[in-house]
């Protein structure tokens, strides 16, 4: 059995490295190195594999209450008296947490397969954003050809946004954001290419996390200590580029094609 000095000694220690991941992932995003976590926890980098064997094991602790304050958003955009407002005012919030912390933008277009109980809520919160659209589209305000698969492409649209402009202009995604809804609207309705199906978004989503995943395999036989790093991915075109696009490259073709005609709507509505 553990001494109890030496299971104080440890749970100090993983307070240490939850607390250096929470700033160094919302300065850098999920990019930063496991040396810079460790280093500013004030451990070694095998104290920290120790307490943290897997990268979703350190990802799942350092934003569960992050991802349960997602839940609540839908819950509290599902108690709003006016299913319209509710709505918009989710889409808002959702990207406002993207624009707050870095590494949660990251999160929010990435999946953690065996963090169980982040991609529980996860799914929670998507469950309710599908009643969510439904009551707004009854209002008759949302417009008819919104679907679930818009919203993460709204989400890898901002966190494109937030990543270029977080030091220079950064709350420049407030008025991305403010054209989106705008170009939610049924009164904005113009005809838009097809949205892609679940499973391509699903697919996307995956494709991202591989991504990142090879870039890290590849960064810990070069190296003698695991990196956490992620490259910028390649771009579709120069528009999917501006729109922060990034996973749309694997498995969603030209999927980021409806984003620049709802900015279209939103601007013709003006």
């Amino acid at each position: 059995m553990e001494p109890r000095g030496l299971r104080a000694d440890a749970e100090r220690n993983r307070e240490r490295i939850l607390e250096a991941a929470r700033e160094v992932f919302a300065e850098q995003g999920l990019q930063a190195s496991t040396n810079e976590v460790a280093r500013r926890a004030g451990v070694g980098v095998a104290t920290l594999f120790r307490r943290f064997p897997s990268r979703d094991d350190l990802v799942g602790a350092v934003f569960a209450d992050k991802m349960r304050a997602y839940v609540d958003a839908v819950d509290t955009a599902l108690a709003e008296v006016d299913a319209w407002q509710g709505f918009c005012g989710y889409i808002e919030r959702m990207c406002e947490m993207q624009a707050e912390d870095r590494g949660f933008a990251d999160v929010l277009i990435l999946t953690f397969p065996t963090a169980k109980a982040l991609e529980a809520d996860r799914n929670r919160a998507f469950d309710g954003l599908g009643e969510l659209i439904a009551r707004a589209k009854a209002t008759g305000r949302l417009r008819e050809d919104f679907v679930h698969q818009d919203v993460p492409l709204i989400l890898m649209a901002n966190a494109g946004v937030v990543t270029a402009t977080r030091n220079a202009a950064p709350d420049a995604w407030r008025r991305i954001v403010g054209y989106l809804v705008q170009s939610f609207a049924a009164e904005a309705a113009r005809p838009l290419p097809p949205p892609p199906a679940r499973t391509q978004v699903i697919r996307a989503l995956m494709g991202e996390t591989r991504h990142r995943l090879m870039v890290i395999s590849a960064s810990s036989r070069s190296s003698s200590t695991r990196v956490w790093a992620a490259l910028p991915s390649l771009s579709v075109s120069a528009c999917s580029t501006s729109c922060g696009l990034t996973s749309a490259k694997d498995g969603m073709g030209w999927s980021w094609a409806p984003l620049p005609a709802f900015f279209c709507c939103s601007t013709a509505a003006a």
